[in-house]
């Protein structure tokens, strides 16, 4: 999947009319859409054409439990356009983007639903509304976020990744801690899979890394007591904590193109986002969560060393110690 054509305009203009809607006239499935079972699928494909010569996967995976419903609202509402604006504007021609919905497997009645990756505006949109919101949620502090990350790695086949080795991105929204493994009976229920045994989420986490930058987005400061700790075991610097669930997608097209290196360092983020008319305080907001992230890719603005310029010392004195002689190991 992947083909059609993206209009920016017409994404904006029927989001825009979305606004003042109730939401339950936008999102207004009151079960799993057929298309977005994801029992028997075998791949959700993101392909290159003649006109998406560089297509890039990008998976949204988002929390639809009661406390974690605003964000898909946000994007169908205002913010989508802003995502796929901001990738283009810095030179990411061909995104395709698939969305996800997550709940908790224990209880909620659609645990996981999956769309396709679409390009054109439209097939987008129709996937992103199309889900579910169940806003159910399991036992306080789990969910079924380790289902998505399953399916996105043994379920998923993206061009970019097989033809150029390039791997594409998942961002995860929520607010609780995964559970410790993926049950080979829920795989089987809900994905058709078999397994020999359940699977650790740390195997999954590795299987998902390998064709993928797996990113978990929590929506608030408030919130992230209840699961940073866990996940930051899982994918370190990759645990971005924001400030409000309106800089998701803000934060999700930064580390794209942080990622990407089509901008180099914070300060060009800064100037990138105040041109795509974010307002101060929440380009503040954007740049305190990704600061550590950046950190790691030496995108954070700061000075490096480069050693090469200092010549090494020459004729110090003994440092009084004795390299151990093998025949006295």
């Amino acid at each position: 999947m992947g083909y059609g054509s993206y209009s920016h305009a017409a994404h904006a203009a029927f989001t825009r009319a979305r606004e003042e809607i109730p939401v339950q006239r936008v999102f207004r499935q009151e079960r799993c859409h057929p298309l977005m079972d994801p029992h028997g699928v075998k791949w959700r494909e993101s392909r290159d054409s003649e006109a998406h010569s560089k297509s890039l996967g990008i998976v949204f995976a988002l929390d639809v439990t009661g406390s974690m419903g605003s964000i898909p609202e946000l994007l169908a509402r205002r913010r989508l356009p802003d995502f796929m604006k901001s990738l283009m504007d810095v030179g990411i021609p061909d995104p395709q983007v698939l969305f996800m919905a997550v709940g908790d497997a224990n209880s909620d009645h659609a645990p996981l639903q999956v769309g396709q990756f679409e390009s054109s505006e439209r097939q987008m949109d129709q996937w992103l509304t199309s889900s579910y919101l169940e806003g159910g949620g399991g036992t306080p502090g789990t969910e079924s976020y380790e289902l998505g990350m399953y399916f996105a790695a043994r379920h998923t086949d993206l061009d970019c990744w097989r033809k150029r080795k390039h791997r594409g991105y998942f961002f995860m929204t929520g607010d609780e801690r995964p559970y410790g493994y993926v049950s080979r009976k829920q795989v089987r229920s809900l994905i058709g899979d078999t397994l020999d045994e359940d699977l650790p989420v740390r195997q999954v986490v590795e299987e998902l890394q390998v064709g993928f930058e797996p990113f978990f987005l929590i929506p608030d400061l408030a919130r992230r007591r209840n699961c940073e700790r866990d996940w930051r075991e899982l994918l370190g610097d990759r645990v971005i904590c924001m400030e409000d669930p309106t800089d998701t997608v803000d934060v999700a097209a930064s580390l794209v193109g942080l990622c990407e290196g089509a901008i180099p360092d914070l300060d060009a983020l800064a100037r990138h986002l105040e041109k795509g008319g974010l307002e101060r305080p929440r380009r503040g907001a954007v740049i305190r969560a990704l600061t550590s992230f950046a950190a790691t890719l030496g995108r954070d603005g700061t000075p490096q060393p480069r050693l090469e310029d200092e010549p090494l010392p020459t004729n110090d004195a003994n440092s009084g110690h004795r390299r151990i002689p093998r025949d006295e190991r």
